[in-house]
């Protein structure tokens, strides 16, 4: 009897989820927070609280984040990781100084302490790698100049998640000064090997794991990523940091075959994350924290399109591009929840994991809205207040033909520095946005 509740019950979660994910493409947006949504209603204190299987779709939680990071590896090789370093460390300082900081004062002045401070930090600051892909997808910005900038600002992200998670994992725990420094220095040495070995023998490794028949390629990258990430675990460094380290050691025909053949997997297993996280919140939990996490969406998403604004600028990008690199960079998606789900599950300030739940139903659900609708917006103040500035120049001058002229003029010679530089031309790809070439 026990197995056939635990059929029905798994059953019915897959299904739901398949049709609410049928139901978010239909409108074009991500289905993140309908799988969040669904989490709360099967979870305690829900419409239909669940018994039977929930230990089974715990395991499926952690194996949607292994394939979550996973994936993400796979998307960047090791010279790429480099190459990002060196050129756009400093897009990612202001990224972690301006969407970092608002989660760790927050944290603080509700009281929560220091630890809860630093994973609220990490919450607000990491974007949603995914939710940001399919948008710039959707709305066929994949050629734009803005772009690379984009992309460049969520590798950052994803390569400070190799540091960071090991950090938190020793937080959490209650370990002491000198184990975590070990714990920290353990991650970055492993990273650094794993880099090392990608550049050197990528193709070495490549070549190993490779195989023509699919389901021999499945088993062996599905076995390792899964063997690497449980080391890592049982050496106190996230498990989501040893799969995304395989991920980049991977690289050519293996990595897309691999992409291809794994994507069907990560999109369940990330889904039933989701749910999980959602069953652990208890619905009448999110109300008292609403208007905190409403506040910290505004904050973080004003900061997140200033990031994206200044990482643009200073690759020279015009004046359009900068405000859509801000808009796209807005939503907050499954980092966010895998973070606030460790200190959830370390026993951490209560009201933690409903913050985090609310905050990221709110800027997933913004996310693209701003991607579409900051640049327009923007141009249209831009263009208010130019008026207003014309209109005021015209009133100040004695000759009315003047004061025309002259706003014009000024108008003009601003946007003159923006005409994109040569690193404009080595970054731009094809199928370039026609606005972007004026």
């Amino acid at each position: 009897m026990h197995s056939a509740v635990f059929l029905i019950e798994f059953g019915a979660i897959i299904l739901a989820l398949g049709l609410l994910g049928r139901f978010a493409g239909r409108f074009q947006f991500s289905p993140i927070p309908l799988y969040l949504l669904a989490g709360l209603a099967f979870g305690e204190g829900g419409l239909l609280p669940l018994g039977a299987s929930e230990e089974f779709v715990a395991i499926g939680a952690e194996i949607g984040v292994i394939l979550l990071l996973l994936m993400l590896g796979l998307e960047y090789t090791a010279n790429d990781l480099v190459s990002n370093l060196k050129t756009q460390y400093p897009a990612g300082l202001v990224d972690c100084t301006l969407n970092a900081l608002p989660g760790a004062i927050a944290a603080l002045l509700m009281g929560w302490g220091p630890v809860a401070a630093v994973v609220l930090a990490g919450v607000t600051w990491i974007s949603s790698s995914g939710v940001i892909a399919k948008v710039l997808g959707d709305l066929g910005r994949l050629g734009n100049r803005e772009t690379p900038v984009i992309l460049s600002v969520l590798v950052l992200e994803d390569l400070a998640m190799a540091v960071y998670l090991p950090i938190i994992t020793a937080l959490l725990a209650g370990v002491g000064l000198a184990a975590g420094s070990l714990t920290l220095a353990i991650a970055l040495g492993a990273a650094g090997i794993v880099l090392f070995i990608a550049v050197r023998y990528g193709r070495l490794i490549s070549r190993f794991v490779s195989s023509d028949d699919p389901e021999k390629l499945l088993l062996v990258v599905l076995g390792l990523t899964i063997l690497v990430a449980g080391i890592a675990q049982q050496l106190q460094v996230s498990a989501a940091v040893g799969a995304f380290l395989v991920g980049i050691a991977l690289s050519g025909e293996v990595a897309e075959g691999a992409h291809s053949l794994l994507a069907p997997l990560r999109d369940l297993f990330a889904a039933v994350f989701f749910v999980f996280f959602g069953l652990h919140t208890d619905p009448s939990s999110i109300p008292p924290v609403l208007l905190p996490a409403l506040a910290l969406a505004v904050v973080t998403a004003l900061t997140k399109i200033a990031t994206g604004y200044w990482a643009a600028r200073r690759a020279g990008v015009s004046v359009k591009g900068r405000w859509r690199a801000g808009g796209a960079l807005v939503a907050r998606g499954e980092f966010s929840i895998v973070i606030a789900g460790l200190a959830v599950a370390a026993g951490i300030e209560p009201s933690l994991g409903p913050l985090a739940t609310a905050y990221v139903l709110i800027l997933v659900i913004v996310g693209p809205l701003t991607a579409r609708y900051t640049q327009p917006i923007a141009g249209y103040m831009g263009g208010v207040l130019a008026r207003r500035r014309t209109a005021a120049g015209v009133g100040a001058d004695t000759g009315a033909g003047t004061g025309t002229g002259t706003g014009a003029t000024a108008e003009s010679a601003a946007e003159a520095p923006q005409v994109p530089g040569p690193r404009d031309t080595v970054e731009a790809l094809d199928g370039q946005d026609a606005t972007d070439r004026s």
